[in-house]
């Protein structure tokens, strides 16, 4: 694994950064200008799937992770070194707690679809659009309101004291505290997006009460623990006496800092499980697109964008199923790199449901043009192309909504890992992708989004710039007439 700086050569304060991301726990050490401080550690772990649209964690396996990461890394340090701790998580999450914050619930993440009928029923009660006005966020099952009312039907019994984001329990467990941060709060689709702060429409709407969610912390209001949170910290880990706190943040948020889309002029591309693209504003978009969500963050930033469930998932998944002989990683690389090709399979995909542009939660997988001369590398090559145009819906509506932005950096594993790909995302939309090739650039965002409140004003380290994809001459019209097609096969068996 890559070291950073040694811990000598450190500038204090550090931050302990903290990420829960759908493969695994990581963490890592960071120095005043935001370098990374020796090694990371990481503790793999898997969401638990079912075809009903069954996506869950245990939310007690993933504080176990994290807390074992706290104990590897504050073993490293002196006391009084660490300034703060940092904290990300995948987005839009819901554990149920007890009177004594113990989990009476998995991890519901954002990709289990199970509350299909309750979006449905939700899109007959209110004004969808004007709702994603008030509060950023459309009516999906990723977001809290269907779930909440998923839950009261599906668990009657259930009696839930509170409804807390995964960052949100794990700090329960390790501070005996509960709150939470601006990001996170804003992806469950229950904030007002000018207030930063819970609807009471919204949470009405849902089924409970404001008092069932936690407090919100925004960026520049960490925790310093008292009291019995302190006696914790010292008793289990006295390096990280004195430190303090932030609250935890959406990962979508973290990775583009991590990849220096820090403004409005740089688009932030993740390639990872799931994918996304989005920009940071300072000016609360008037009207949205209706495609996009637009993500609170601080009480003057402001995340635009829109995600895909299906990145890394969807080439996993041909991974899994194909002849891996037929799929070597050179004859794979060569076919996206190549021209392309008339009659490769057109995909649609949307293995766990879509989310940008349409909001389709239940939709699912679909393969056309599949013949007796369709092999594993056309299928690859399709679903590549299928990725591609999906980013591609996302980002003609986010130019619209934000034109300073020009510039794409893309980075999460499928970004690193497989570059190729978002080649074909360049000949789609046109623009240049700047591949951040970096393992944790979401760890990275974390760290410095701290520092900006326990070291401000500094010059923060970035990673080396990688590979530029360039869009290739020629292939507008190919790509355009997929598009098209694209949009035709979705209007037939999955727009409503």
């Amino acid at each position: 694994m890559t070291r950073g700086i040694a811990l000598e050569d450190a500038v204090p304060p550090l931050v302990l950064a903290l990420d829960v991301g759908s493969t695994a726990c990581r963490g890592a050490l960071y120095d005043a200008a935001g370098r990374p401080v020796d090694k990371r550690v990481k503790m793999p772990h898997t969401f638990t799937s079912a075809p009903d649209g069954t996506s869950v964690i245990d939310p007690d396996q993933v504080a176990s992770e994290i807390i074992g990461l706290l104990d590897q890394l504050a073993a490293r340090v002196e006391p009084g070194t660490v300034g703060g701790i940092a904290f990300d998580t995948f987005a839009s999450s819901l554990v149920a707690v007890d009177d004594d914050g113990r989990a009476l619930t998995p991890c519901f993440t954002y990709a289990d679809g199970r509350c299909a009928a309750e979006v449905d029923g939700l899109r007959e009660e209110v004004d969808e659009l004007e709702l994603q006005q008030r509060t950023g966020t459309r009516i999906h099952s990723s977001y809290w309101p269907a779930r909440l009312r998923w839950l009261t039907r599906t668990e009657p019994g259930l009696r839930a004291r509170q409804y807390l984001s995964l960052g949100d329990y794990v700090y329960r467990r390790v501070l005996g505290e509960t709150f939470t941060g601006t990001s996170t709060a804003a992806w469950t689709g229950l904030i007002d997006r000018r207030s930063c702060d819970w609807s009471p429409e919204m949470v009405r709407l849902s089924g409970i009460e404001v008092d069932q969610l936690p407090p919100i912390r925004h960026l520049d209001e960490p925790f310093e623990p008292t009291g019995e949170s302190a006696r914790r910290v010292a008793q289990r880990w006295p390096a990280l006496a004195g430190a303090q706190w932030f609250a935890p943040v959406a990962d979508g948020l973290s990775a583009n800092v991590g990849l220096g889309a820090s403004d409005a002029t740089m688009i932030g591309a993740s390639g990872a499980t799931s994918g996304a693209l989005r920009v940071l504003v300072d000016r609360l978009p008037a009207d949205l697109p209706t495609g996009l969500w637009c993500y609170a963050v601080s009480r003057d930033r402001w995340l635009l964008g829109g995600a895909l469930n299906d990145v890394g998932r969807a080439t996993d998944w041909l991974d899994a199923n194909l002849d891996p002989a037929r799929l070597a990683d050179e004859r794979v690389s060569a076919a996206l790199l190549a021209d392309p090709v008339p009659g490769t399979p057109l995909v649609l995909p949307f293995l766990t449901g879509e989310r940008s542009t349409g909001w389709a939660s239940d939709a699912r997988g679909i393969l056309i043009g599949v013949t007796a001369a369709t092999g594993a590398i056309e299928l690859y090559r399709g679903m590549a192309e299928g990725i591609a145009l999906s980013f591609a819906r996302v980002a003609a509506e986010l130019r619209a909504a934000s034109p300073r932005a020009e510039g794409v950096a893309a980075g999460g594993r499928v970004a690193v890992a497989r570059p190729e790909l978002f080649q074909i995302v360049s000949d789609v939309i046109g623009v240049p992708i700047k591949i951040v090739d970096a393992k944790r650039s979401t760890l990275l965002g974390t760290a410095h989004l701290a520092l900006d409140t326990l070291a401000p004003g500094r010059e923060r380290y970035q990673f080396p710039p990688g590979h530029t994809c360039e869009p290739v001459a020629g292939r507008e019209q190919y790509y355009a007439e997929r598009l098209a097609n694209f949009e035709r096969v979705y209007d037939a068996l999955i727009r409503r």
